[in-house]
């Protein structure tokens, strides 16, 4: 069942949408289906085609809805083109034909990510709405990954379908001249997706290969769909130069290893090798964005000899490029590892305490951890130590409390 709704939850929701015209009506049905799998399969065994039987009811569902609605004369927001179908036409084989519009994005995943990405919607709604109904990303990750509270990301979630329902907008799949302007929501989708399975921000492990897989896949088929806009060279880059180091960002046991001390020799030098190259690409062009900055940056990394042989004062150029190109507090708090790796820990740390008092990194575990690590290496233990609490008491991966509860240990008053 688990596999089933990781592999098939896009591919029925996006069948389904289409005959309810109601993105949130068809969220409910698909949910419905894997509850009635869930007793079904379990009695008579996992049917040849899942996604199918899945399909199927999903879409049943969602008819005997619409057919209650039209008793009851509701109004419909139509949040896809309606479409000519019978209730006696859904079957579990049936293959529906493609549109124009869909053959101009011919994957089925990224075409109900672009479609999901609305122009009507605000752009962080847009994201946060595909995260959520196409990737399946939870409501607190997908609020960590915005740097809000749970309940936050919760109630902005919900004005976002009330505003898709009340406005009536026309979900629909874009066409090929629609989706320039829906590419920077799409790509931050992706990235989005990448960052959360790279390291996970909550559950036991420190990786969750499914979400940084589908984002590898997205990726790859928005590089096929729009090889000449660089910043999709540019995403893709990023993800295989930083996922190139997967194998060795944990031990055996799964205990976090740090980037100095990771097993470079077991990096995946096939992936660094067509990373690079699309970065090279992308900045050759002279539109080089925010995602070929941060993959130039990752490509350093992954070609340098050793963590102290990097070449930090090129990184921390590239910093401030890419921080004058997308000023985020984040970028500014990792640019300061570089100004500790070229100016000394005591220039950053005067960094990072002004991003403190930045209210957007208020719940950014990463900052006291980055604090942390600058107040130890000044040999300043109490304070390290304090600052490893804080970031404690903001993480809740286990591989991430764990490396941190490693570095406080040695920090601590021995009685």
């Amino acid at each position: 069942m688990v596999e089933a709704h990781r592999r098939e939850w896009v591919f029925v929701l996006a069948a389904t949408a289409r005959v309810a015209g109601d993105l949130d009506l068809a969220e409910e049905c698909v949910q419905e289906a894997y509850v009635a799998a869930l007793g079904t399969w379990t009695r008579d065994g996992v049917p040849d085609k899942p996604g199918a039987w899945l399909t199927a009811i999903a879409r049943r569902r969602a008819l005997d809805v619409l057919r209650r609605r039209q008793v009851l004369r509701t109004k419909l927001p139509l949040l896809v083109e309606p479409e000519a179908v019978e209730p006696e036409a859904v079957e579990p084989e049936a293959v529906e034909p493609e549109t124009p519009d869909e053959v101009a994005v011919p994957d089925d995943r990224l075409r109900l990510v672009f479609t999901c990405c609305h122009p009507a919607l605000a752009r962080e709604a847009q994201v946060a709405l595909t995260l959520r109904l196409v990737c399946g990303v939870s409501t607190l990750d997908i609020a960590r990954a915005f740097l809000v509270s749970e309940s936050t990301m919760a109630a902005r979630l919900t004005r976002a379908k009330k505003k898709i329902s009340a406005a009536r907008i026309p979900y629909r799949v874009p066409d090929s001249a629609e989706l320039p302007e829906r590419l920077d929501a799409v790509l931050t989708v992706v990235h989005l997706l990448f960052t959360t399975g790279h390291t996970a921000p909550t559950g036991g492990d420190l990786v969750r290969a499914d979400l940084v897989d589908r984002a590898l896949h997205l990726a790859r088929m928005l590089r096929e769909l729009m090889p000449q806009e660089p910043e999709v060279g540019g995403l893709l880059a990023l993800l295989l130069l930083t996922d190139a180091r997967r194998a060795t960002r944990t031990d055996d046991q799964g205990r976090l290893l740090r980037l100095e001390d990771q097993d470079r020799s077991r990096w995946d030098r096939s992936a660094i090798g067509t990373g690079h190259g699309l970065v090279v690409e992308a900045l050759r062009t002279g539109r080089a964005g925010r995602y070929a900055l941060q993959a130039a940056i990752a490509s350093l990394h992954a070609h340098a000899p050793s963590y102290a042989a990097t070449d930090w004062p090129q990184i921390l150029r590239l910093y401030d490029a890419l921080l004058a190109r997308w000023p985020s507090p984040v970028v500014a708090l990792n640019r300061a590892v570089a100004v500790s790796m070229v100016q000394g820990p005591e220039s950053a740390l005067a960094e990072v305490d002004t991003l403190a008092r930045d209210p957007r990194l208020a719940g950014y575990h990463y900052l006291p951890a980055i604090r942390a690590d600058l107040l130890r290496r000044l040999n300043r233990p109490a304070e390290a130590a304090d600052a490893y609490r804080a970031a404690l008491a903001l993480t809740d991966n286990t591989a991430e409390r764990t490396h941190l509860t490693t570095m406080l240990t040695p920090l601590l008053p021995h009685p």
